[in-house]
């Protein structure tokens, strides 16, 4: 099935998940077929699938927002959808490698600034940051956070900052205007829970389903309607602030760790799919990418007084491919700066996704 992609994927495994607590925890904030669509197209590993009980590790909560959150983009982004059909036709499910999302370094009403708002919620659940790879082309910084417990087997999250001190004073400004109706989706009692977990790795299964539902809520946009005027000014010097300002925080990207990226990427183009023109390949020559171009989608603005709707990018759907470390049996997990700057050419815009990446 190369030209579906299957990645470490085999064949549905036997495990009932019905009968494991992160299925319990999806259908509990999701409700029952999401939690069942959500099973049906990520695998996962059998030591993420202990039985029910009182208590729910912070590994069992990871997967679970992991999976609910692939989810979300399986439903903003229909090549994402037909894609993972695709995979359940064939009676497979694929492997989340990570996700991807963009946050400002810059002061953002009640949420907290850049990527404090997500690594609040990241360090608790046990995600470690990996490393940090500077995106000076974009005016950004990238940093992966790997989770402590199963590194290879629940996702990664790709977290970005945008730095708008590096642009003109009038972007400043109307990054201001737009973040300033900032929500926080955490509660002092969620973060509360957040405390108890990062100390304990385990919460008590009440408090659990309680905290997921606002969890997967800090993965979206906080902020209000804003003037279409400032969306033009913002996408004038920077497309991934436009782009933060129209979805927020949720993923930009969702990716599917396969074997053969070359070979998916060239059955999908067969199908008559929008995928990437080029691969994206790491210096180490092990990490190799390509993508969906991004959805596009209907945003609402104000104009004049008025509300008006205009079409913007959205997300996509991303595949990787990963050899070992040298003299090891281990995935190599790392990214590649080069390889970001790239593949965040997807949600540039028409004419951008056209363009060769950097």
């Amino acid at each position: 099935m190369s030209e579906i992609g299957t990645s470490a994927t085999a064949p549905a495994t036997e495990v009932v998940a019905e009968d494991s607590g992160v299925y319990r925890l999806l259908k509990v904030a999701l409700g029952e077929v999401p939690a069942r669509q959500a099973f049906a197209q990520v695998d996962v590993v059998p030591a993420l699938l202990r039985p029910v009980g009182d208590i729910v590790s912070r590994a069992e909560l990871a997967q679970a927002l992991n999976m609910a959150l692939f989810l979300d983009v399986t439903r903003r982004v229909p090549m994402a959808s037909a894609y993972v059909a695709d995979l359940q036709r064939a009676g497979q499910r694929l492997v989340f490698d990570h996700g991807a999302l963009r946050t400002v370094a810059w002061p953002s009403g009640a949420l907290p600034p850049g990527e404090a708002s997500i690594t609040r919620v990241l360090r608790p659940l046990g995600f470690k940051m990996a490393a940090t790879y500077p995106l000076p082309k974009l005016k950004m910084t990238g940093r992966a956070w790997r989770h402590a417990d199963l590194p290879e087997d629940i996702a990664q999250y790709f977290v970005s900052e945008l730095h708008p001190e590096r642009f003109s004073e009038v972007f400043q400004a109307t990054v201001t205007r737009v973040l300033a109706s900032s929500r926080d989706p955490l509660s002092p009692s969620d973060l509360a829970l957040l405390e108890q977990l990062a100390r304990d790795r385990q919460l008590p299964r009440a408090s659990a389903e309680v905290l997921l539902p606002h969890l997967i809520a800090c993965f979206a946009r906080h902020h209000g309607l804003f003037e279409a005027d400032d969306y033009q000014a913002l996408l004038s010097e920077s497309a991934e602030m436009a782009w933060i300002s129209t979805e927020g925080n949720a993923f930009n990207h969702a990716t599917d760790r396969v074997p053969d990226v070359a070979a998916v990427a060239q059955g999908q183009r067969d199908l008559g799919r929008p995928v990437k023109d080029s691969i994206e390949t790491s210096a180490t020559g092990r990490v190799r990418q390509t993508a969906f171009r991004a959805a596009r989608v209907m945003r609402e603005f104000h104009d004049r007084g008025q509300r008006v709707m205009l079409e913007v990018p959205g997300s996509f759907h991303e595949f990787i491919q990963r050899e070992t470390l040298p003299n090891s049996t281990a995935l190599d997990l790392a990214f590649d700066a080069g390889n970001a700057t790239g593949i965040f050419k997807m949600t540039a815009g028409r004419a951008a996704d056209e363009a060769p990446a950097c």
